[in-house]
């Protein structure tokens, strides 16, 4: 009798957890579509907050060019990441945008995309994440006050190199009434984007068509890299 029981029960939650698995995998299916969504129009947001429509002609989304390892930990970042490019009606490119991490917030690191223009002047910069103390900290964000629009238009020269830096420090930023760290932590790592496009800035504003974009634009194209420019093929 013992033996039945334990066997029923055993059935029951071999059923139960397959009835449960398959909830899950459906529910995964039919919400994957909807969260990509989301996490596509909130990307593209955040990007034509930097560089609007009127400035490019192609998908910034899917044009993109991907950041070489050994500059990962200049940019704070450690899975790597793309550069979004921005071209014009001509098809160069006119800006773009960098992801990059300032490691060093107050609360933990610092999450933004810094929009640099072919001259080498900001075109924007937007934090997309962060664990800042709100009211305090969480100033870097736009919505919370403007300060982060001071950015636009300056560069390497703009101010020079050993100015980039918080006024406490000795620099021209400004900082925040009772918190210096997190703008010094941005101001830094926004110094370092610069930095970095100047470094590439010949091979990152000469970048081909990425293979996704032209699988966009072109999609009856057969997906071979026959259909890609001749200087990313290997």
């Amino acid at each position: 009798m013992l033996k039945q029981s334990m066997a029923t029960n055993a059935t029951v939650l071999t059923l139960f957890a397959l009835v449960t698995a398959g909830t899950l995998a459906v529910t995964q299916i039919t919400t994957r579509e909807p969260i990509e969504r989301a996490i596509r129009a909130a990307s593209a947001k955040a990007l034509l907050e930097i560089i609007p429509l009127d400035r490019h002609s192609n998908d910034l989304l899917v044009d993109t060019y991907p950041i070489p390892k050994n500059f990962w930990s200049q940019l704070g970042l450690t899975q790597g990441g793309d550069i979004n490019l921005a071209r014009g009606k001509d098809g160069k490119i006119s800006a773009v945008i960098i992801p990059a991490v300032a490691p060093d917030g107050y609360s933990g690191p610092i999450k933004m995309l810094v929009g640099v223009n072919r001259d080498g002047t900001i075109a924007g910069v937007r934090v997309t994440g962060h664990s800042e103390t709100p009211g305090l900290g969480d100033k870097v964000e736009l919505k919370k006050s403007d300060w982060i629009l001071q950015f636009d238009g300056l560069s390497l020269k703009n101010p020079p190199s050993n100015e980039w830096k918080v006024q406490k420090d000795g620099g021209v930023f400004d900082q925040f009434t009772g918190a210096t760290i997190t703008p010094r932590a941005v101001v830094n790592e926004v110094h370092q984007v610069l930095e970095f496009v100047a470094q590439n800035h010949q091979k990152i504003f000469s970048a081909p068509v990425s293979k996704r974009a032209v699988e966009v634009e072109n999609p009856e194209v057969e997906k071979s890299d026959e259909t890609l420019p001749k200087a990313e093929q290997n």
